[in-house]
């Protein structure tokens, strides 16, 4: 696994990701921050992955022997820091992996007006090669790393203690913005496991009115993938032991939600995004060509923009929504996570959210609580009054990133005919095929499978949409089993799923 730049952050190996990579990154980015204008301030924070501390330790030695002056605002969730360095008006280094298992992290940038986009990710790139190129030219910091490429230790800088008030603004832009005991009577699980945002969920939850039952918790981290969750029975035994309303969590960094409902059943991410997006009253809503239908079908909103899968089209999309006029732009991810592009006033008089483009957990998590709790529904219901589109996504791992992209290439120099003569026989006679990203098959009968190859890891994803959960899942099983194969030939083939 490569380091370098993937659907959303640099992200590698830990064993890749040394303090010289971490160096080059962070000097790379703090070039092309100020170079846009950003002041000599940044705010850093993590995940609670075992090597977010060095990897901190590194970005924070990058930018003070660049001239900078690094804040750390501890471990806390990427939207908190993300809130913090917009408000601020500085830039920000989020170090974290996300939902990828723990030997792999990574780093997330933000300048002051929010989450880097694309043609950022390529200025950076570029003087990360030549400062890489540069290599030991540059004897002062060559001098700082032995031949692995860590610090000597002579070198090694601890970080200054943290700072709260990072995490104190993120939590109070939720307090002040949903009504007072908007939660009152519900009982909530808390699936705290090693997700960064726990604490400061918990006590937003509390804070509403929820009662909560805090479950899970772990001192190793713990991948969880809201798109691909490993103990779902377990999570509904929590729910069940506790006659519960909803189980709620996030990923690592605490920008993706987690939601299982009363019976048990999760609450697939993008129609999370969508119920947030009808509770915030969305004019224009943007989401990758991953997520549910449902979301034009429904009639709820005046526009809906698709783009291709990674916050930083989405983000680009919600700003071009906001230049053309859209007076309140939502938008979200297959995952769940909630951007907001716009500035929005809330259902109490005076009460509004400021722009945040970035993922966010607490957000989705707290809007359909409160949804359900005002109508009187419970979760289940609300999801059931969407029209009848469900979603289920898979992973193979380990999965060669050339062997995903060798077999979407094949079908894109084939089109409708390539996937006839791939799915045909599994799914039916297909409809249209969409290569906005990756590919993704639409069938005569409704169903749809879309196939996409990670942008940052060994892995494949496997979308599939269909008119029930339990179609959804078995179609996506069955698409796994076929991708598998169709590699079976290669001298290592992926790993067969687990249905």
């Amino acid at each position: 696994m490569a380091v370098g730049f993937g659907t959303s952050g640099v992200r590698g190996l830990v064993s890749e990701l040394t303090d010289r990579e971490c160096v080059l990154y962070a000097r790379a980015f703090w070039g092309h921050a100020r170079a846009q204008g950003a002041p000599g301030r940044v705010v850093l924070a993590g995940d609670l992955r075992s090597s977010t501390p060095r990897l901190l330790r590194a970005v924070a030695h990058a930018i003070v022997r660049e001239g900078g002056t690094p804040e750390f605002c501890g471990f806390i969730p990427t939207p908190a820091l993300a809130h913090h360095a917009r408000q601020s008006g500085v830039a920000g280094v989020m170090v974290t992996g996300s939902h990828i298992p723990d030997d792999r992290n990574g780093l997330k940038f933000y300048l002051p007006r929010g989450e880097i986009l694309k043609a950022d990710e390529a200025a950076i790139s570029a003087t990360y090669a030549a400062l890489a190129a540069a290599g030991e030219l540059e004897e002062e910091w060559a001098a700082a790393f032995d031949p692995a490429g860590m610090f000597r230790p002579e070198v090694a800088d601890e970080l200054p203690p943290p700072d709260a008030t990072a995490a104190a603004a993120y939590e109070r832009r939720y307090r002040d913005f949903f009504p007072p005991g908007c939660l009152a009577g519900k009982r909530v699980v808390l699936y705290e496991h090693s997700t960064v945002s726990r604490d400061c969920l918990g006590r937003l939850l509390e804070h509403l009115g929820a009662r909560v039952v805090r479950v899970g918790r772990a001192d190793r981290f713990i991948p969880v993938d809201t798109e691909a969750v490993e103990n779902p029975e377990q999570l509904a035994a929590w729910v069940r032991a506790e006659g519960a309303d909803a189980l709620v969590s996030a990923d690592g960094d605490g920008d993706r939600p987690l939601v299982v409902d009363e019976q048990g059943r999760q609450v697939r991410g993008d129609l999370l995004g969508l119920l947030t997006a009808r509770y915030l009253r969305a004019d224009v809503v943007v989401a990758p060509v991953s997520c549910t239908t449902a979301l034009e079908l429904c009639g709820a909103f005046r526009r809906v923009v698709r783009t291709r899968i990674g916050s930083p089209y989405v983000v680009a999309a919600l700003e071009a929504a906001v230049r053309a006029g859209a007076r309140r732009a939502v938008g979200f991810e297959a995952n769940g996570g909630v951007l907001l592009g716009s500035d929005l006033s809330g259902e109490v008089p005076g009460t509004h959210l400021t722009a945040l483009p970035t993922r966010d957990a607490a957000l989705p998590v707290l809007a359909v609580l409160h949804a359900a709790g005002r109508r009187a529904l419970r979760v289940s219901q609300l999801a059931r009054a969407l029209p009848a589109r469900f979603t289920a996504s898979g992973l193979l791992r380990p999965f060669p990133r050339e062997t995903g992209h060798a077999l979407v290439e094949r079908l894109a120099a084939g089109g409708v005919a390539a996937a006839q003569q791939f799915w045909g026989t599994t799914f039916g006679e297909v409809r249209a095929v969409d290569f906005t990203d990756g590919a993704r098959v639409t069938f005569a009968g409704g169903d749809i499978v879309h196939i996409r190859p990670s942008g940052n890891a060994p892995e494949f994803r496997v979308y599939t949409e269909a008119a029930t959960p339990e179609a959804a899942e078995a179609n996506n099983v069955r698409a796994r089993q076929w991708i598998c194969r169709q590699v079976a030939s290669m001298p290592s083939p992926p790993a067969a799923p687990t249905p």
